[in-house]
């Protein structure tokens, strides 16, 4: 069953036998924030792949970093008047500082780029034309908890919600019994439902979702096949 947010309070309410004045719908709707980025963090997933274009300003060699990034994944770079593109190299700021002398005057087709600050990235050299950026990145997905919009995640569920229900179940059902100080038993349990959940997705999303079986082949299952002469 997909969730939507009511049928997922109801659940952690029913799993946890506390009533609605005890688990509110403010106190569970932090919890299952909480534990929703608990898996985005965990593991990325196909639905939060993002990628955003913009124009790199001349002389300028700072980017703003978009307000939902979590991860940038790469970032590529286009020439518009002749059609060349690279891919950028990540590189720590401190090697973009000894990169040349006097950033503000020695420009030219960017090669590298940093993580500057919690706003900005920086690249280098500093951009001689208006280049076509593209920034590949994993991005702050919407929660189940967002009542707002023509098609509100609460009524409409979410990626994970929807195809990942008991991940995101066991994930909020560690948060309330920790909340509700639970028996130690209970959250060990839901924990270690929790890590199996995980485990599964993550070899879904990072693997199972990554491979091509004509270029990989088949995933096989190793049987043991005794000999004749065994019997």
């Amino acid at each position: 069953m997909a969730y939507t947010l009511t049928n997922l309070r109801d659940d952690i309410r029913s799993y946890t036998e506390v009533s609605s004045t005890v688990l509110t719908d403010a106190v569970l709707d932090t919890l299952i924030k909480n534990a929703e980025n608990r898996i985005y963090r965990s593991a990325d997933n196909d639905d939060n792949r993002f990628y955003a274009t913009s124009t790199l300003t001349t002389g300028n060699r700072y980017v703003t970093i978009p307000s939902d990034l979590r991860i940038i994944r790469y970032v590529q770079l286009k020439d518009t008047s002749t059609g060349k593109q690279v891919f950028l190299e990540k590189k720590d700021t401190s090697y973009m500082a000894t990169y040349y002398d006097t950033p503000s005057t020695t420009q030219g087709f960017p090669k590298y780029y940093a993580n500057w600050d919690a706003n900005f990235w920086a690249v280098a050299p500093t951009p001689d034309a208006q280049y076509e950026i593209t920034l590949a990145y994993i991005k702050q997905p919407e929660s189940i908890t967002v009542t707002t919009g023509a098609a509100p995640p609460s009524t409409n569920g979410t990626y994970l919600s929807n195809k990942y229900q008991d991940l995101l179940l066991y994930a909020s059902l560690v948060n309330a019994y920790g909340y509700l100080k639970g028996p130690p038993d209970m959250v060990q349990y839901y924990q270690q439902a929790y890590n199996d959940a995980l485990q599964t997705y993550s070899i879904e999303q990072q693997g199972r979702r990554r491979r091509d079986e004509y270029q990989d082949g088949v995933i096989r299952t190793a049987l043991k096949s005794p000999f004749p002469s065994d019997y």
